[in-house]
């Protein structure tokens, strides 16, 4: 049987004249994009640019939902009323979903960002809050996250389908969970060594956390972060290693036409 896996990465992060991360040539190398929807980067323009694109390469586009936090690029937890963080969230869909369908396309499948994707491992009403929102907007699409998060259990619990992520350039703890961007050590840069950590994640759903240890990574996508230095590199260095291991890149989510 031949191994499947996806490969996404985080576009659309800019903001007016600001830029980060060269999404023209991320989109010819990963099968799935997650288009920020405003609330922790990314403007109007921004967002269409980069869906007509991904719309023209084939590529799936997924909403990469966060805390409405431009300063802290969403990286800093916002304790929410539940309610509350229901609404943003079908908000930054549904900004998302207009850019996707005058593209020609839509919105496949759901992820969290930053700081939302980290507390809703943990955090039990958060989790059930993001669940709410895509149950309410659309119940065929499927949700990203990490292995046995609070965020993918409510979301399974709820009847959506869920898909396990695995992150290429970052540092996992011995729990299985994201070392903090607070430490020195939380990314990876060595294009190599991400190429070969990936193909093992793909072969034997594992990887080595930071002490050495080995924790349990079963993914069907994997994750390289477009604002981290090098990304293009290690993006290309990675396809390229999955390619030369046999292993089918494609979309979890098939990109296609709106319904």
């Amino acid at each position: 049987m031949t191994l499947q896996i996806d490969l996404n990465a985080d576009l659309g992060e800019g903001f007016g004249q600001w830029k980060l991360g060269d999404d023209d040539a991320l989109l010819d190398i990963v099968t799935s994009v997650n288009v920020a929807c405003g609330f922790h980067a990314g403007d109007p323009s921004v967002l269409r640019r980069v869906c007509d694109l991904a719309a023209e390469r084939g590529v799936s586009i997924g909403a990469q939902v966060g805390y409405r936090d431009l300063a802290g690029f969403g990286r800093r937890f916002i304790d929410m009323d539940p309610d509350e963080l229901t609404q943003d969230v079908l908000y930054q869909i549904g900004a998302l979903e207009a850019f996707a369908r005058v593209a020609g396309t839509r919105v496949r499948y759901i992820k969290p960002h930053g700081a939302l994707y980290n507390a809703i491992v943990h955090h039990e009403e958060q989790a059930a809050a993001v669940v709410a929102a895509v149950t309410d907007y659309d119940r065929s699409l499927p949700v990203l996250g990490l292995p046995g998060s609070a965020w993918l259990r409510h979301a399974q619990e709820a009847g959506l389908q869920t898909v396990q992520e695995a992150f290429a350039d970052r540092n996992y703890t011995p729990e299985g969970t994201l070392v903090s961007r607070r430490d020195a050590d939380a990314v990876l840069h060595d294009p190599e060594m991400i190429a070969q950590r990936c193909v093992s994640i793909a072969t034997t759903g594992r990887l080595t956390s930071i002490d050495g240890t080995e924790v349990s990574a079963a993914a069907g996508s994997l994750c390289v972060h477009g604002d981290t230095d090098g990304a293009v590199e290690v993006a290309r260095r990675v396809r390229a290693a999955l390619d030369e291991g046999g292993i089918s890149v494609r979309p979890f989510a098939e990109a296609g036409q709106p319904r």
